[in-house]
């Protein structure tokens, strides 16, 4: 059922550009806006407008919003590559490969973690909306490395407030370009989608709090590896908060990365992997952790990083 929206423009906004003003009174990045004005969904006293269009005090501005897409289900099918770590009656923990997404969302049409545990007959908690079951974290999709799906109702519970409460430790190994200065520190910047609203996140002033702490375990003439361990887990943290360092992964070009350093490393993502993940089991409350090597496309570029140094 399509959302119907309407208010006057108030004088503040006198002049101001039609897509401008949407963005301000609705919320919407100037993109939708304007997606949103090409579809004939605004209208400004009835009438059709142009985005360009200067909007005047007073004027009734009608916008119509398309229901929202759900995401599909999971479908149950083998992953190529996915390994199994560890494996009890209310965990399963898994080394994720490239190229995989945690849960089915709209528009990603490739494999899914939930889609290859269900495919290879492993049970998952029914808790959560059908399309991400039994998730209680997220890697972006060419992320590689560890991570946890519970099995159990119990363990769901427990593991998703775990993350809430930050008591699950969570490591990463990035290789990003230059040298952060200083060579250990703390990025506290809250984050949100950029304002473009093309897919990107971005450090925003009232978004939400992101904390990432990084520390350098060995620097090369144009890169350095980091020990990255994050305090929240918004989506595209590391990425986001490495950018605004001015030291995006290698190879991650939808955050500034150089492609010529990927492309003579080999580099056909951001180089950024999930090395490991502690948390006290859900069930027996032990210490638990788990650990990943780098997958073989990470190694051969670290190894030609040093080679080059």
């Amino acid at each position: 059922m399509s959302d119907q929206r309407s208010l006057a423009v108030p004088d503040g906004l006198e002049g101001e550009r039609l897509d401008a003003a949407l963005s301000r009174l609705f919320g919407f990045s100037r993109t939708r806006a304007a997606e949103l004005i090409v579809s004939g969904d605004v209208l400004v006293d009835g009438a059709s407008a142009a985005k360009s269009d200067r909007v005047h005090a007073g004027a009734w501005l009608e916008v119509t919003l398309p229901p929202p897409v759900s995401a599909p289900l999971p479908v149950a099918e083998p992953v190529p590559g996915m390994k199994i770590v560890h494996e009890d009656a209310d965990i399963v923990v898994i080394n994720k490969p490239i190229g995989v997404a945690a849960h089915p969302t709209v528009g990603w049409t490739g494999p899914t973690v939930l889609g290859g545990l269900l495919g290879a007959g492993h049970q998952v908690a029914t808790s959560g909306a059908a399309e991400r079951q039994g998730i209680v974290h997220r890697l972006d999709a060419n992320t590689t490395g560890v991570m946890v799906v519970a099995k159990s109702e119990v363990a769901y519970s427990r593991l998703k407030r775990a993350f809430k409460e930050r008591t699950v430790d969570k490591r990463y190994h990035a290789l990003v370009q230059g040298h952060p200065d200083p060579l250990r520190g703390t990025v506290d910047a809250p984050i949100d989608r950029h304002p473009s609203g093309d897919g990107r996140f971005a450090v925003v002033a009232g978004g939400k709090p992101s904390i990432t702490h990084y520390d350098t375990i060995e620097a090369f003439r144009a890169a350095s590896l980091l020990d990255i361990k994050l305090e929240t887990g918004r989506t595209h943290q590391i990425r986001v908060h490495m950018s605004a360092l001015r030291h995006p992964c290698v190879g991650d070009l939808l955050y500034g990365a150089d492609p010529t350093l990927a492309a003579r490393l080999g580099v056909t993502r951001q180089w950024l992997h999930a090395v490991s993940l502690a948390f006290e089991h859900p069930t027996s409350g032990e210490r638990v952790s788990f650990s990943t090597d780098y997958p073989q496309d990470l190694s051969q570029a670290l190894d030609q990083v040093r080679r080059e140094s």
